[in-house]
């Protein structure tokens, strides 16, 4: 059975609205009651905190020093996103969690993950990114963090991300950056309202950031269909030693983000076809229903280490948005 480990601090609830908010402490304990319904709840330790120093490695030091100044009490970075006095030190040991999995990830298979708050993957390197309106209840970029970790070791690195929404703030990061591959399955035309087919990075970088936008309503025959078209042949020829997963849940089905209908099914068949790999996890969104049901049934579909196969029947918005992304990366990859 592969290696399993669980990275969580209850310094991670400290982060909190004054007032409701999604992006709130709650979120955790729908992870942790999943978790636990399914004997998941097991091997968690603490990560150590990282260092500003290593922080800007990933992001400008104006937005870090905006951060540390508003954490002293409450405020709004924008009309999304908030800051608290407990936001700091949250941010801080997020990312040394994010961090720690992707280097338990390389050097021993299995999958590790990070349970942290706040998110990360709409943060861009000075703040917002791409033109979004706003930072989407994000602070520091946990994964592209994580990135870097594994690049100054490994040189390539291979990120998936299946929030449901696009991870912009990731995506910036690494535009020029062709040793980041970047592939990203997300519902079309919401927040952050990025990640189109054809965006595909920049001179340098072409193809190696690939993105998968989603009709709205996408069921799991959908997003099972655009995964084995797509994501598994470029993991296939690429081949690498470490996945690091953007993981968000908040397209599953009853959660009140998106549109997308996504169930366990879909979680299940992400995990078990990732199963090949090692995998550091890092939770990105999801409120309700989606951590308590999505994250244990990726999860436990991984570490079953049994492939999963599914036939799909995907209606014809999504046939056609996966003809599409074939279409423009066919020149970069064999799919």
């Amino acid at each position: 059975m592969p290696a399993y480990e669980v990275l969580y601090s209850p310094i991670f609830r400290e982060h909190r609205p004054k007032e409701y908010h999604p992006e709130n402490p709650s979120r955790l304990e729908y992870a942790i009651e999943g978790l636990k319904e399914h004997n998941l709840w097991i091997n968690v330790r603490e990560p150590e905190d990282t260092t500003i120093t290593e922080l800007l490695k990933v992001h400008g030091r104006e937005h870090v020093e905006l951060i540390r100044k508003l954490s002293t009490g409450f405020d709004y970075l924008d009309p999304d996103t908030y800051v608290s006095p407990g936001t700091w030190e949250a941010a801080l040991k997020a990312l040394g969690a994010s961090k720690e999995v992707a280097l338990s990830a390389m050097e021993k298979k299995g999958l590790y993950l990070a349970l942290v708050r706040p998110p990360g993957h709409h943060a861009g390197k000075d703040g917002r990114a791409f033109n979004a309106p706003s930072l989407g209840f994000c602070i520091f970029n946990n994964a592209a963090f994580a990135a870097y970790t594994l690049k100054e070791l490994k040189g390539k690195v291979v990120i998936v991300d299946f929030d449901a929404h696009h991870g912009n703030g990731t995506q910036e990061i690494f535009w020029n950056d062709p040793n980041i591959i970047h592939i990203d399955i997300h519902e079309r035309d919401i927040y952050p309202w990025s990640g189109y087919e054809h965006d595909i990075g920049g001179r340098d970088a072409k193809g190696t950031k690939i993105n998968i936008p989603m009709p709205h309503y996408s069921t799991d025959d959908d997003y099972i269909f655009a995964w084995r078209e797509v994501v598994l042949p470029i993991l296939e020829e690429i081949k690498p030693e470490v996945v690091l997963v953007s993981a968000g849940f908040d397209g599953f089905r009853g959660e009140y983000l998106t549109m997308l209908r996504l169930t366990e099914r879909f979680f299940r068949y992400a995990g078990s076809t990732l199963s090949r790999y090692s995998l550091a996890v890092i939770l990105e969104g999801g409120y309700n229903v989606g951590l308590k049901k999505g994250l244990p049934a990726f999860i436990e579909s991984y570490l079953n280490e049994k492939d999963v196969e599914e036939i799909a029947h995907p209606g014809y918005e999504a046939i056609k948005t996966v003809e599409s992304v074939v279409e423009i990366q066919r020149e970069w990859w064999g799919i």
